[in-house]
């Protein structure tokens, strides 16, 4: 998926959710007017790309405690100029799982969610926001988390106890999303 692809389906994205739909509206703005929305070091609103992980019975979710936040998330992470998303998705959920790329699968191919959020200042880096592109995956829940430096802990959590880690809006809807059904690959 290129930079021209993502902006034709944010500008197209509907939601049964009125804030994802504000957020899509505003992603179409930003990949429209903004050459370095892929890049980090970009003042103010840049893109990163994260899955929501699913176990095989679709009854869990997986998710990291992350370190400079100190809380619960789906893996995710920045684009670092990369515009593919759905290629940095997966990449960084191998990287935060220690899962290989290849025993990610994906359950759609489409974006499953579409998420602005505030990053607090830390150390070096000034306050600034995330657009946040979710793909839905699947991760059989057996295979041993390894992790990285950038969490203190992995963990499946039923989805129904989602709301005990993390009680942010964003976080219920994926739940919410998830029990709703998504499309199949073909």
């Amino acid at each position: 998926m290129d930079r021209r692809e993502l902006q034709d389906v944010l500008c197209r994205y509907r939601s049964r959710f009125p804030e994802e739909g504000a957020y899509a509206r505003r992603a179409c703005r930003l990949l429209r007017e903004s050459p370095r929305c892929f890049d980090r070091e970009a003042e103010g609103l840049h893109v990163t790309a994260s899955s929501w992980v699913l176990n095989p019975r679709r009854d869990a979710t997986l998710l990291v405690l992350h370190r400079k936040l100190d809380q619960w998330f789906q893996p995710g992470g920045h684009a670092d100029n990369d515009e593919d998303v759905r290629r940095v998705a997966v990449k960084e959920c191998s990287e935060e799982t220690g899962i290989p790329s290849a025993a990610i699968r994906p359950l759609s191919p489409h974006v499953f969610d579409i998420d602005i959020h505030r990053i607090p200042a830390m150390r070096h880096e000034p306050e600034h926001e995330h657009l946040d592109i979710r793909f839905i995956v699947e991760i059989d829940d057996t295979l041993p988390l390894v992790g990285n430096e950038e969490s203190y802990e992995l963990r499946w959590v039923p989805l129904r106890e989602v709301v005990r880690y993390n009680r942010e809006r964003s976080l219920h809807r994926l739940v919410v999303k998830s029990a709703l059904g998504y499309r199949r690959p073909a």
